[in-house]
């Protein structure tokens, strides 16, 4: 299946905490283009999570729209969805052990995930085949307990692709994983991202991991802050004009701070005014 592309507008998501409504996303445009790579950054609580849960159609959103491919998902009934997570979107939570039966081997984990699929008609690879793409292959049938914790992600990564899905979601996939098992983990999303032109969006707070991905998005206070490319990160404004700081610069301009940018020839200049200039 080609790469799903991902177009959100508008994305308002919000849940009640101790009595208050808290708005985890507020107004969240997003466009991933089929077959990119792209790493969600951010703060605990920015609203990375609750994007992929919108992105799989788990969560519903309070106000805008999300599509991927040709879907709008916060119109889509519930079967359409259900349908969509067994054969176009593969969603790798956070945790090896949430992605996995305990008592099973990689090999039947593969097989059930992609029962209903093949019920719905889909051709897909032999669970040894995907296995051995994302290196695995030598513990196919070995039980769970006795994988490593970079193992035990392999074989998450190979459930959450086994139905060659159009879109790759994870959470987090190179949490408490030494370096070798992380650059394991990577190679194996890159691979399966280049190799079928699979969607890839993953969550992660290591910068090691953030400097390798050709593009990151970084979420601050349920708002898109800032993209990176080739390293460099940019501030992005939104359709309404909002422009966040980067963290670097905001650090140095405590709240109410006045700001001015000037057009000085080609480009546009920031400037912060001080008490000084104020008097």
């Amino acid at each position: 299946m080609p790469g799903l592309a991902i177009r959100t507008r508008g994305l308002v998501h919000i849940y009640h905490a101790e009595g208050h409504d808290v708005a985890a996303l507020s107004g969240v445009d997003l466009d991933v283009a089929a077959g990119e790579m792209v790493g969600l950054l951010g703060p605990s609580g920015s609203g990375k999570s609750t994007l992929m849960s919108l992105l799989a159609g788990i969560f519903r959103p309070g106000a805008g729209k999300v599509f991927v491919g040709g879907t709008e998902l916060s119109t889509a009934p519930p079967r359409a969805l259900d349908r969509l997570r067994a054969t176009e979107v593969g969603l790798m939570l956070q945790g090896a052990s949430r992605n996995l039966l305990p008592h099973a081997t990689p090999a039947d984990n593969v097989r059930f995930a992609q029962q209903q699929a093949l019920r719905a008609g889909r051709s897909l690879a032999d669970p040894a085949e995907v296995l051995s793409e994302v290196g695995l292959i030598d513990q196919a049938d070995e039980p769970l307990a006795q994988l490593t914790p970079g193992g035990l992600q392999l074989a998450a990564v190979a459930v959450a692709v086994s139905t060659r899905p159009g879109l790759l979601l994870c959470d987090e996939p190179t949490s408490q994983l030494d370096h070798a098992a992380r650059d394991h983990v990577l190679a194996a999303l890159a691979h399966v991202n280049t190799t079928y032109g699979t969607t890839v969006v993953l969550v992660t707070h290591d910068p090691d991991v953030a400097r390798v991905l050709p593009r990151t998005v970084t979420i601050r206070d349920g708002r898109i802050g800032g993209e990176g490319r080739s390293g460099d990160e940019y501030a992005v404004v939104t359709v309404d004009g909002f422009l966040p700081l980067l963290g670097h610069v905001r650090d140095k301009l405590p709240p109410g701070t006045l700001v001015r940018l000037d057009e000085v020839g080609d480009h546009i200049e920031l400037r912060a005014q001080t008490d000084q200039e104020e008097r």
